[in-house]
């Protein structure tokens, strides 16, 4: 394949806040991504957070996703929760189904559902916590497709479940000889230098190996690449990566297109 032809979606963590006039971060962003995944109360965000961000996205043509987690807006869902599966399972319906009420107030559609934090990290490894998470997914629509990171358990249950899986992986952060990521608590696990993020994005792009931080090489089938807008600066390092990969003839676009 030439490298014309390679394509990827950027997509974006947004509307993690309380009030409007706190989305200046999201706005600068949103014009360097493909894909967004809204906060939808779990752990961050409310209804009119959620339709601004939706306003957003429409302007821009951004596909929108549900971002949903668990109920815990205390520890901005970055905390795992031992709460029976029929509990989680209401929880997670009724985040989705008030994002697709906004959404459908602008006449949207939702594209993906992407899980938060420690219930995206628990479902990647727990294939009964990924496999309620889809079959949530495929009972509001079985046409939504499910981000989850590449080569998990949320792949295993999504393709169980016949659901489409969007395989993801991380600009940002550094994989375990595993490929998974390395805990946040561990040196290098962050990575801050744009320049290592777009050398690490178009390796995946070009289905080349990328470095584990232990030293293996790895390689890393995905389809989107998730960055982080919640740091100092994130929005330059948006601009930064968009450019750098259109500059490479790589093609930004939601997975619908891909």
């Amino acid at each position: 394949m030439s490298e014309k032809n390679h394509c990827i979606d950027l997509n974006c963590d947004l509307g993690e806040y309380e009030f409007p006039e706190q989305g200046d971060n999201d706005a600068a962003i949103m014009p360097f991504i493909s894909s967004c995944n809204i906060a939808c109360g779990g752990h961050a965000g409310n209804t009119e957070v959620m339709a601004q961000t939706i306003r957003l996205a429409k302007a821009h043509q951004v596909a929108i996703g549900a971002h949903p987690s668990y109920p815990d807006r205390e520890n901005f869902g970055r905390r795992p929760m031992d709460i029976p599966h029929r509990e989680l399972k209401a929880s997670i319906r009724d985040q989705i189904l008030l994002l697709v009420d906004r959404a459908n107030q602008q006449q949207i559609s939702l594209n993906h559902v992407k899980p938060h934090g420690a219930l995206y990290n628990q479902a990647a490894e727990d294939l009964p916590l990924a496999t309620l998470l889809v079959e949530t997914v495929a009972e509001i629509d079985n046409k939504l497709m499910f981000f989850g990171l590449a080569h998990s358990a949320m792949a295993t249950a999504a393709e169980q479940v016949g659901v489409r899986f969007v395989a993801e992986a991380f600009a940002d952060r550094a994989y375990t000889a595993h490929r998974t990521l390395v805990p946040r608590s561990q040196v290098g696990a962050v990575i801050n230098d744009p320049d290592t993020m777009l050398s690490q994005i178009l390796h995946m792009v070009r289905g080349q190996p990328i470095q584990a931080i232990s030293g293996e090489w790895l390689e890393i089938q995905a389809q989107t690449i998730c960055l982080h807008g919640d740091h100092p600066g994130s929005a330059i390092t948006a601009k930064y990566l968009n450019d750098g990969l259109l500059a490479q003839d790589i093609r930004i676009q939601p997975p619908t297109h891909l």
